[in-house]
């Protein structure tokens, strides 16, 4: 018998994209009686809801051209952990194995599930595992072949626009942390460890968890064969400056003992700076300040210190070996990020500070 799987897909104005993922279900070769399709509905607050839609263009296939279909409507959107949390919830609740986030603008490759459920089964060190994610329609470049981690808590897709016949990778890689657009999981290790925090609202939860997971002595991988095509589209918008900026600082502050956030204080010092100055030249100053206010309130920090301490009593590891995935630089290749001063000038400072400083005094 396969382990049962719940597909959750989280759907906030699925309408562009749900043909693709319905046609991917009709040609998955995973047991369709072992396969549940859960849909939470997230209404976005320009789109409102998909369930008129969904009633009337997928229940019809259900449980017979696709697996069957549970869709999970919410009156509000409360943000990309809550909406997951209530799928994984159901998953749960009904006797599931497995959990696998599926992105919204994305698709599964027709023996997605085969490779990565195998590998889970395999070894149960491994807590969580990211299918290899390519863009669609530029099938020949990778979108993320496991998340990249900077020491300074930013997180970008690994390998992003490379050429996959250019990489040499092997049918398993450790990666720093896995992408929750692709995303499996066991029910049991959500059971002991938790959910998605759902403080994060947005960006950096797929961080924080598999970093959760890594402090308790979990391996994070990525697995090659398991292939999820994603329709992925770059956005500058302003508003996710404050939610990156925030959950980047929140997420060292959990993780990192103090000895190490002292002596990642001097770079990211100067790194501020540097932000100050982009964002006053690229017009989302208004954003930093908010970032600012933010941590400038009392509640901001015990709330985080809170989270702190929950996680450092549940650690396994030390510093050194949560950060010995961690990148010397800022390699995101999309062109509109493309910077010489981040290029010539930053990546070189700040891995030159990873090597004298972080890789050679962090030992506990």
């Amino acid at each position: 018998m396969q382990p049962k799987i719940a597909i959750i897909y989280l759907s906030f104005h699925c309408e562009p994209y749900i043909d693709d993922v319905v046609s991917s279900l009709k040609k998955l070769t995973y047991p369709h009686d072992r396969v549940e399709f859960v849909i939470v509905d997230n209404p976005h607050p320009e789109f409102g809801p998909s369930v008129k839609y969904i009633e009337e263009n997928i229940f019809p296939l259900s449980g017979g051209e696709i697996p069957h279909v549970t869709l999970l409507a919410q009156k509000e959107n409360f943000g990309f952990g809550s909406g997951n949390n209530v799928g994984a919830r159901w998953a749960l609740d009904n006797g599931f194995d497995y959990v696998y986030f599926h992105n919204n603008d994305g698709f599964m490759a027709a023996n997605c599930l085969e490779p990565i459920v195998q590998v889970m089964e395999n070894n149960p060190k491994i807590g969580a595992a990211q299918s290899l994610m390519l863009l669609h329609p530029e099938t020949e470049l990778v979108n993320s072949m496991g998340n990249a981690f900077h020491y300074l808590g930013f997180g970008f897709c690994n390998e992003y626009r490379h050429k996959l016949k250019d990489l040499n990778l092997p049918p398993q890689k450790l990666i720093a942390y896995a992408s929750g657009a692709a995303l499996l999981i066991r029910t049991a290790t959500i059971r002991q460890y938790g959910m998605w925090d759902e403080d994060f609202w947005m960006y950096h939860e797929d961080l924080e968890w598999s970093f959760r997971l890594r402090m308790v002595g979990y391996k994070i991988v990525l697995v090659r064969d398991s292939v999820f095509y994603h329709k992925y589209q770059f956005s500058r918008s302003i508003s996710k400056f404050f939610w990156m900026e925030r959950n980047r600082y929140g997420t060292m502050l959990m993780f990192f003992r103090w000895p190490t956030l002292i002596l990642l204080l001097p770079m990211a010092l100067i790194l501020e700076l540097g932000l100050v100055l982009f964002a006053l030249k690229g017009g989302w100053w208004n954003e930093r300040k908010k970032v600012y206010a933010y941590w400038l309130k009392k509640s901001s920090w015990q709330l985080w210190f809170k989270k702190r301490t929950h996680i450092q009593a549940m650690r396994k590891i030390r510093d050194r070996d949560l950060l010995n995935l961690a990148t010397s630089g800022i390699y995101f290749q999309d062109k509109s990020t493309d910077n010489p001063i981040v290029n010539y000038v930053g990546n070189p400072i700040m891995t030159a500070y990873y090597w004298l400083i972080v890789k050679t005094l962090i030992w506990w």
